[in-house]
């Protein structure tokens, strides 16, 4: 019996034809493949835009109720983004679940490879191992201290041990704060320019920053507005995620 990330035993499937995503960038792997499979995903997967998927509610409050009655074959997870009690409950309700661990981009690799292998019974699609080929080179340059705000009012920042801190490592960079602390601590708005970094990248989510909200508030580090999709997610995007990044970091 195969076994989740968390190491739940699932009951094997030859196929899997009917899923449900709990996670936006796991519904856009899983719709790469074969998007007609994909019965039921969160309010938040927006990709891919034509996706027919019925929609079961936000990651943090999915419909439990209507999860069930898609009678999905599995329900893919994410240890992070889905709350336990809402795994527990769809368990509780006779539903498969596989979840997911994901915290750096070769947890990524590995355990996508094992959703569509082991949870699905799929093929890997071809962007995977492209995607491992693309980011397996060298940092083009090191030595960058960057700052990335996940929300405002209050000020959320990634920080260490998070998959966008080591995606970013991979290209020489270290997030500020450092390697001690929480993983996306607060950072009070007076402080922001005091941290030491060298840029900022303002995604647009979880939180939708813009020109003209978020940049007014650093004096003296520069900023740029970056895609939160290839920033955050791990999917088809990290395909091309990693020449977009070094553009944005070194503006090129």
């Amino acid at each position: 019996m195969a076994r989740d990330d968390l190491g739940h035993a699932c009951p094997p499937l030859l196929r899997a034809n009917r899923v449900v995503s709990l996670v936006p960038s796991i519904t856009e792997a899983l719709a790469s493949v074969d998007a007609d499979a994909v019965v039921g995903a969160t309010d938040w997967c927006t990709h891919p835009a034509d996706l027919a998927a019925a929609r079961v509610r936000g990651t943090k409050n999915p419909d439990i109720r209507a999860i069930v009655e898609l009678v999905p074959d599995v329900v893919i997870a994410n240890q992070e983004e889905n709350r336990e009690l809402d795994v527990r409950r769809l368990r509780d309700a006779g539903v498969s679940v596989w979840v997911t661990r994901i915290e750096t981009l070769e947890e990524a690799f590995n355990s996508l490879e094992r959703v569509f292998t082991e949870a699905l019974g799929w093929q890997m699609p071809d962007w995977l191992p492209q995607s491992r080929e693309a980011w397996s080179a060298p940092p083009v340059q090191a030595g960058l201290q960057v700052l990335v705000p996940v929300w405002r009012d209050p000020w959320m920042v990634v920080g260490p041990r998070t998959f966008t801190a080591d995606l970013l490592s991979r290209l020489g960079c270290m997030v500020v704060p450092g390697e001690r602390g929480d993983r996306y601590p607060t950072v009070d708005v007076s402080d922001l320019d005091r941290l030491g970094a060298d840029l900022v990248l303002l995604p647009d989510e979880p939180y939708v920053f813009s020109a003209g909200d978020g940049p007014e508030c650093f004096i003296s580090t520069p900023t740029r507005l970056v895609s939160g999709r290839i920033l955050t997610w791990y999917g088809p995007s990290l395909a091309t995620a990693r020449a977009y990044l070094e553009s944005m970091l070194h503006g090129t």
